[in-house]
């Protein structure tokens, strides 16, 4: 008599059970793992603002009084360049007598991150807000205003 080979039904089975319970854990971790890679994008970015608008107040004895102070093209007189971002919507304001300030990120909107805004002032006070319902509190962030900036979940900063 010949021996056949082969796999039988059984054990295919299980090959691919063990495949569906491998898949199960490891592609949440993965996307949560690429949302946790795009945040730096903002952070980095408000940064690198703080650290023009320090220069700017060094210079200038007060924050950017233009009516816009911060643009994403060529800047003008009294006005500063926002770094370019991806993810992030970037902005900024100063108030009379231009002696403060505050630097926002927002994520983009139709993305992972949007409903998360990131932010900083003059006093280094960084700042996450998380809407409620928004892409990123679906994504395991619960909603609300943290005094950090949060980078991976449970609201960890």
């Amino acid at each position: 008599m010949q021996r056949q080979a082969g796999f039988t039904l059984i054990e295919l089975m299980i090959t691919m059970v063990v495949l569906a319970i491998l898949a199960a854990i490891a592609i949440p971790s993965y996307t949560d793992y690429v949302l946790r890679a795009k945040i730096p994008d903002a952070t980095s970015s408000l940064q690198a603002m703080k650290t023009k608008m320090e220069q700017y107040y060094q210079d200038n004895r007060g924050y950017p009084n233009a009516g816009t102070p911060c643009v994403t093209g060529a800047p003008g007189a009294g006005q500063l360049q926002l770094p370019p971002t991806t993810y992030f919507t970037m902005s900024c304001t100063t108030a009379a007598p231009y002696q403060t300030y505050t630097v926002t990120a927002v994520g983009n909107a139709g993305t992972d991150l949007e409903g998360a805004t990131y932010t900083i002032d003059q006093t280094n006070s960084r700042k996450t807000a998380i809407a409620a319902g928004s892409h990123f509190a679906k994504r395991g962030y619960a909603p609300g205003t943290y005094t950090c900036w949060v980078s991976r979940k449970p609201n960890l900063c």
